[in-house]
């Protein structure tokens, strides 16, 4: 560029600039023309997933796409990291133009019934399997008294209420064909799936899908399958979520709620504390994120997402087990250990207790720290 700049001889630097700019402009539009080939081809991709029901996401061939190019780069003298990140954009765009319609992994036509289809979640499940191409009907309160003849012939009822009205709406429903699978996504298992175990004698299964209904997609999005009873009877079910991209772990009733504990209630209470702190703290917000880099607006953010939501939800969260009032007993005492710690300036003390959290995260300590390195690098990006 150097050279280019003393070729032209030109003082003004505005001047000098033009050309490379507009060099630019040229490449930038054509990468726009190759992003829009390549969505192009994405999208008879997910033709042809959809004609065999393949799984919309599939890691193992995007780990082996990220490995070659990153590799391409790296030999090109590229930012291997740069291409991944822009790949990793695409990809995520991919799997929205891939979702506009998905095979049916039953009879097509097929009934599925959810009750509270009219809530959030409830609503980003009808909306799936609809564009699965099932029949799709809504069961809420005020149409309850339609609820026998809705359940009759449906391959699936799924309960999709509030965590504190599960059960009870569970044990309301009426007597479901044999051939139903009755399944829920409440975000506790062992109260509900001993609620439709002992409701339907058939097939049953516990999901939790570890996600809101704000996602665009479901692709790469975990959920958790608790199984029930004649699991066989709803593998159409399982695969559905595969084609519809997510990721299925499976967890029993106990282990789930176990480790939903750590997982979601004791870090929304943590969040709701730090929150409620800050307002009786009465900080102004506008001065915290001025001063905040990335990682702290990124914490701040957090932080600040669960008070955009339902309180309800999150509340019901955190009292959906006794355990976890224990739990947060024994959070408190370790905080109290740490704050006498720093009370008494005991440097030694406080990297006693961090060497245990090093100790403990041991070679993940490092992989989180380059997790989060990205994170942040998108975080900056998106600061204006």
């Amino acid at each position: 560029m150097n050279d280019v700049v003393s070729a032209l001889n030109i003082q003004d630097p505005m001047a000098a600039l033009l050309p490379l700019r507009q060099q630019i402009d040229q490449l930038d539009s054509q990468l726009v023309e190759l992003l829009a080939k390549r969505a192009a081809v994405t999208a008879e991709v997910g033709r042809v997933k959809q004609q065999f029901a393949l799984p919309l996401y599939v890691p193992e061939r995007e780990q082996a796409l990220i490995k070659a190019r990153r590799q391409q780069a790296e030999e090109a003298g590229v930012s291997a990291d740069l291409i991944e990140d822009v790949l990793r954009r695409v990809m995520r765009e991919s799997y929205q133009t891939q979702e506009a319609g998905f095979v049916c992994c039953r009879t097509s036509g097929d009934k599925v019934v959810v009750v509270g289809g009219a809530g959030a979640l409830g609503q980003r499940f009808v909306s799936l399997f609809r564009r699965s191409g099932y029949l799709v009907e809504v069961l809420e309160q005020d149409n309850w008294h339609q609820a026998k003849d809705m359940v009759q012939g449906a391959a699936l009822v799924l309960i999709a209420v509030p965590i504190a009205v599960t059960e009870q709406v569970i044990a309301q429903l009426p007597e479901l064909d044999t051939d139903t699978v009755l399944a829920d996504l409440t975000s506790t298992k062992t109260g509900p799936l001993s609620a439709m175990l002992a409701k339907h004698s058939a097939a049953v299964v516990g999901l939790h899908p570890m996600f809101g209904p704000d996602i665009s997609n479901i692709a790469k999005q975990v959920v958790v399958v608790s199984h029930g009873r004649d699991a066989e009877k709803y593998q159409w079910l399982i695969q559905q979520f595969k084609v519809w991209g997510a990721v299925l772990t499976e967890k029993s009733a106990q282990q789930h709620d176990e480790l939903m504990q750590l997982i979601q209630a004791m870090r929304h209470f943590s969040s709701l504390v730090y929150g409620v702190h800050l307002a009786e703290e009465q900080a102004d917000l506008q001065q915290l994120l001025e001063l905040s880099s990335p990682i702290y607006r990124l914490e701040l953010a957090m932080v600040g997402r669960l008070f955009a939501q339902n309180a309800e939800l999150y509340a019901d969260i955190m009292l959906s087990s006794s355990a976890v009032t224990g739990l947060l007993q024994r959070y408190q005492h370790r905080f109290n250990q740490l704050s006498h710690l720093l009370a008494a300036r005991d440097k030694a003390g406080l990297m006693a207790e961090f060497a245990k959290g090093q100790q403990f995260f041991g070679p993940l300590a490092d992989q989180f720290l380059q997790e989060s390195r990205r994170l942040l690098q998108k975080a900056s990006d998106e600061r204006s």
